[in-house]
């Protein structure tokens, strides 16, 4: 079974999609939601309280087994203006209603984000650590119940992207960085929401790409040339990577036992 036997073809009505399976994913993403307080922690990655024990509950394999796929999380950086919002929400729209059956997805926007969970945090080198300390943390918790995430921030620093697939890799978790790659000159000329002019102007200081830097990946699992593909064709590309990284699961028919099994009567 592969993700791309439905190809994307342009942002969907979420309305096509099955009904229930999506309600079933919806509530699942509430309680996770419900729950961030504990993947927030200490910015020192130490505990600060000895009163607290971790209660464990229903098994990964148990979550995967009941949505049919293993969680994984899709680290997609680049500069600001790259297109990681625009192919993560329509990979999204891919994955939920282009498939024969929904996938959980869940998105985690860095915008978004900075709206609730992180509406404390700058973009001081500090903060953007404990911006992507913070998501990694909730990408974990949400790949560890089986959803397909997709966070999207420019996380321009190789060591914090470094500590986001290392939080993955001791819980066990599949991990892809994605590299949404354009020219600086090619972002700047789109410049979606006005920065890079404020940036030029001197509005704006320590601007990633300006005056600030950004470590480009060096060997990320996916690389897509946002100048040189489509929406479509970055979103097509993602999913094949999805397909080789192996999160299908085999499904099985559940056996009967003899107390549902219907009697036979004779006429």
């Amino acid at each position: 079974k592969k993700l791309g036997s439905r190809p994307l073809l342009s942002p969907p009505e979420f309305a096509s999609a099955g009904a229930g399976a999506m309600a079933k994913y919806a509530a699942l993403a509430s309680i996770l939601l419900g729950s961030l307080v504990a993947a927030v922690g200490a910015a020192d990655g130490l505990v600060k309280s000895d009163n607290i024990k971790f209660h464990d509950g229903l098994s990964r394999e148990d979550k995967w087994k009941s949505i049919g796929h293993k969680g994984i999380t899709l680290w997609m950086t680049g500069l600001s203006g790259s297109g990681k919002s625009t192919i993560s929400v329509a990979l999204e729209h891919a994955l939920v209603t282009k498939q024969p059956r929904p996938y959980f997805v869940y998105r985690l926007d860095g915008d978004n984000l900075r709206f609730g969970l992180n509406r404390d945090l700058g973009f001081s080198p500090e903060d953007r650590k404990e911006n992507v300390r913070r998501v990694a943390e909730v990408s974990r918790l949400f790949a560890e119940a089986g959803a397909i995430v997709i966070a999207g921030l420019i996380s321009p620093y190789a060591a914090d992207r470094a500590y986001a697939r290392e939080v993955h890799a001791n819980a066990s978790l599949p991990f892809l960085e994605v590299f949404v790659d354009a020219p600086l000159a090619t972002v700047e000329s789109r410049d979606p929401k006005g920065l890079y002019k404020k940036a030029r102007q001197g509005m704006i200081k320590g601007f990633t790409g300006i005056d600030a830097p950004y470590d480009i990946p060096e060997a990320p699992e996916v690389h897509v040339r946002t100048d040189l593909n489509s929406v479509t064709q970055s979103v097509n590309i993602i999913m094949q990577h999805l397909d080789q990284a192996g999160i299908h699961l085999p499904r099985r028919f559940r056996q009967l036992d003899e107390n549902e099994a219907p009697t036979c009567t004779a006429p």
